[in-house]
């Protein structure tokens, strides 16, 4: 069997991104909390927070004029009502503060002439409660998740965070409602570590890879929903996946809403600006949910830019006439993505775009304090926390705004954090089990030991097809519980699959089947979730039932994993500030 490895800390964060760094700066800054370590199967940064581009929201008003008010109405109205009210005033309030203290941190935000952060506009993003655009978005040029990432990891180093890259999730070590720790696969030796911990948080990102086209790191796997999944704990609103608009043709990278907010259009095949159609307000600048809608209804009608929607068609992302100077100063990424896998410059011809599967706004339920929920009425687990786009605290509701994804890693890594610190300062580390690391290690032994010719990687082609195909941008009811019932088969066919790879040390093999394990688990979930939910709202969209259903769905689901099945109930939704009404651009 041999010998795990172990390790003792206060605080133990699992993933290096924007969330889970800026965690850890809160958990090592406080006195007697500074027992603080990240565990990354990365390298941090090189985490996915690195890909977003176009900026981070925060009513500075540094533009034009603008409140937090403004931005909570925003985000409670583009997540189509299902937003937490109370967790989009936080979101709202603080992203100033935050936004300011990354700045003071050395974050090189771009500036105006007077020496301001810059904003640029953004889908969604309103003055005056929907009246028009806003200037809300502060950014890096096209960097800005990138220069988040560089800044937090400097601060953590010169905080004395350890880190511990190139470790893979395996297990958390829950007991009751209390977690004591996580046990994790060391990828250049094969070893595994104990990591006992006061207080754990998740922080692991997303999981679109479950997703043909996406735009997701091959990393976003959701490794820790997945894992705490099959501990009991249960996930929210797993249903609602969001499609960014404008993913490169044929590729997913993404093409930032930032374009758009500096003045790009997106044409269809016969250069109409399709969205007057669509959203006669904001244009190219609505939710997003709704642009991806758009886009597809255009392709589907036979106005892409082939004009056959069989053959992999497209619309396109005009900006052309922002001129040379600015695509190269403000969107330089951008202009270099173009050049380097389309051969196409932007200045000169437009964009090829299709929606890309791009942002979970479901996952592990948490209260405004990071806290993971483990019931309906709300419960907690004791030392078990989660943040980032693997969390669901419900800032986003049925369809996030662009910005709001560092908004919520700034804003709620660093609740988390601040509540951890003051938690582990009041709590004994206790004892931790003998065999605690058992149960991950039969989980590597089973794999290891599976004798069959299934493939993964034939597995892992039909999740993909099905989740693009059927749980994709529209949905049905017979397609998806044909969907659901695949998804529990291609489950099923994993616990077959050969591990080919009999080594230790960075055993790919072994790492890309518990990957797709975790996937096909979440894919699962997601399937069953949609295919429950008989309404349309924001991301989620029924062809079968079209118009949003408040009377009966205006809830949050959650669902359990138990017995290859899923298990389905709710907690009501916080609409303590505004009343749901349609939600018309």
């Amino acid at each position: 069997m041999g010998s795990s490895l172990k390790h003792e800390f206060d605080a133990v964060i699992v993933g290096s991104g924007g969330a889970g760094l800026y965690t850890a700066l809160e958990a090592s800054r406080v006195p007697g909390a500074n027992r603080t370590a990240v565990i990354s199967k990365l390298l941090p940064i090189r985490s996915h927070t690195g890909a977003a581009q176009g900026g981070i929201g925060a009513a500075l008003g540094n533009i034009e004029e603008d409140k937090p008010e403004w931005h909570a109405f925003d985000t409670v109205k583009g997540g189509d009502y299902l937003t937490d009210q109370q967790a989009a005033a936080i979101l709202a309030e603080e992203a100033v503060q935050a936004v300011y203290d990354l700045e003071n941190r050395g974050l090189p935000f771009s500036r105006t002439p007077e020496g301001k952060i810059d904003q640029r506009r953004f889908g969604g993003h309103t003055r005056n409660f929907g009246e028009a655009p806003v200037r809300r978005a502060c950014y890096a040029a096209d960097r800005t998740g990138h220069m988040i990432l560089q800044t937090l990891y400097q601060q953590c180093i010169k905080n004395n965070v350890s880190f511990f890259d190139e470790f893979h999730l395996v297990d958390v070590l829950i007991e009751g409602c209390k977690c004591m720790g996580v046990v994790a696969l060391e990828l250049a030796t094969g070893a595994l570590h104990v990591f006992h911990a006061k207080a754990v948080l998740i922080a692991t990102g997303g999981f679109g890879r479950m997703f043909r086209t996406t735009s997701n790191a091959y990393a976003n796997t959701g490794d820790g929903p997945a894992v705490l999944a099959r501990r009991g704990v249960p996930l929210e609103d797993m249903e609602f996946f969001q499609f960014h608009p404008t993913g490169i043709r044929g590729m997913g990278i993404l093409i930032t809403e930032g374009v758009r907010g500096e003045g790009g259009i997106l044409r269809n095949g016969k250069g109409e600006r399709f969205m007057e159609q669509y959203a006669p307000t904001l244009l190219d600048l609505a939710p997003r949910d709704m642009i991806a809608r758009a886009i597809a209804t255009e392709i589907r009608s036979g106005r892409g830019a082939i004009g056959d929607p069989e053959q992999d068609d497209y619309v396109h992302l005009d900006a052309t006439h922002l001129g040379r100077d600015m695509l190269n100063k403000k969107l330089p990424d951008i202009c270099d993505f173009c050049r380097t896998y389309l051969s196409l410059d932007p200045v000169d011809k437009p964009i090829p775009v299709q929606p890309t599967a791009h942002y979970a706004m479901g996952g592990i339920p948490t209260d405004l304090n990071g806290r993971v929920i483990a019931d309906v009425e709300g419960g907690v687990y004791e030392g078990l926390y989660a943040a980032g786009e693997c969390a669901c605290v419900s800032v986003h509701g049925a369809n996030r705004l662009g910005t709001n994804s560092l908004v919520d890693l700034i804003v709620f890594g660093r609740r988390a954090g601040r509540h951890m610190s003051e938690f582990v300062n009041q709590v004994d580390i206790g004892i931790i089990p003998a065999d605690a690391e058992d149960r991950a290690r039969d989980i590597l032994d089973k794999l290891s030991n599976q004798r069959s010719d299934e493939r993964a990687e034939k597995i892992r082609a039909s999740m993909k097809t099905i989740m693009m195909d059927v749980v994709g941008i529209y949905r049905s009811g017979d397609e998806m519980a044909k969907a659901v019932r695949q998804l529990q088969s291609l489950r099923q066919a994993t616990e077959q699959v050969r591990v080919g790879d009999t080594g230790k040390a960075y055993n790919t093999d072994l790492l890309e089947l518990l990957e797709l394990q975790n996937l096909l688990d979440l894919a699962f979930i997601t399937a069953a979730c949609a295919h429950n939910r008989k309404e349309s709202r924001g991301a989620h969209a029924r062809e079968d039932f079209s118009e949003r259903d408040d009377g009966k769905y205006l809830k949050h689901t959650l669902a359990w994993l138990e017995d290859g099945n899923v298990r389905l109930d709710y907690k009501p939704v916080d609409l303590s500030i505004w009343e749901p009404k349609p939600r018309k651009y």
